[in-house]
């Protein structure tokens, strides 16, 4: 029996031997800033921004929904339907566009965090091959990333919708594997989900978390690889 840490935990994994030559990047509140976003469906929500978390599991729930019931849609549009959904539980009439202002525009125009330009930009300088890997459309990592200022340093911008299936279903790592042309124990999966790395490391990615505010890891299974407070971090660790 494998020992357990104080609260439980499964004890760390070393640190893997081989540097990663390809990065797969998660987007949204890995690499974006989702504030825009919480504002206006903290709005919608007649200013309860305390049911956004909720609104956001909802979210990720229903995605996962329809990935197993093989009915893809829109990621944003699930959005849209958790919003409606949790309007509804909370005595509020939200009508669908109303929803979708709220959830569509702004998720179309949402800034970089600080650390991820000066990031990219040393990890593409070092040769690191650079991927994107998103549960928005391809259409909408386009804009997003154009509005970003980040498009130019990813080779690849792979999207779920190719796959009809979200992360963490095994197929969008296998995908996007076969896309970037790399080996799995080549690759780091980086993001600030836990349940992106669980799939990632499922698929033999190695693994990067990123302690983005609210962000936290499950406990039931191993730690990543790297668990660091910001992209820099991880980008000094990579690349010195």
């Amino acid at each position: 029996m494998v020992p357990k840490g104080p609260n439980g935990s499964l004890p760390a994994r070393k640190r893997p031997m081989i540097k990663p030559t390809t990065i797969f990047f998660d987007i949204n509140e890995t690499l974006l800033d989702l504030e825009p976003v919480k504002a206006s469906v903290s709005q919608a929500l007649g200013g309860r921004s305390d049911l956004l978390p909720l609104w956001f599991s909802t979210l990720l729930h229903y995605s996962l929904v329809d990935t197993m019931t093989d009915h893809y849609r829109d990621f944003f549009q699930i959005g849209v339907a958790a919003l409606i959904m949790l309007g509804e539980k909370q005595g509020l009439d939200i009508d669908r566009a109303t929803a979708e202002a709220a959830v569509i525009e702004p998720f179309r125009k949402l800034p970089p965090h600080a650390d991820v330009r000066p990031s990219l930009k040393t990890l593409s300088g070092a040769g690191i091959e650079l991927v994107c890997l998103g549960n928005n459309s391809a259409d909408g990592i386009t804009e997003l990333f154009t509005h970003a200022g980040i498009i130019d340093y990813f080779r690849h911008r792979i999207s779920t919708e190719e796959v009809r299936a979200f992360k963490p279903d095994p197929r969008p790592y296998a995908h996007a594997l076969r896309v970037a042309g790399a080996r799995p124990a080549d690759v780091l999966m980086v993001a600030a989900h836990a349940w992106d790395l669980i799939g990632a490391k499922k698929a033999g990615l190695q693994t990067a978390f990123i302690r983005r505010p609210g962000s936290t890891l499950y406990p039931n299974v191993s730690r990543p690889d790297y668990v660091v407070d910001n992209l820099e971090e991880l980008t000094s660790l990579l690349v010195n």
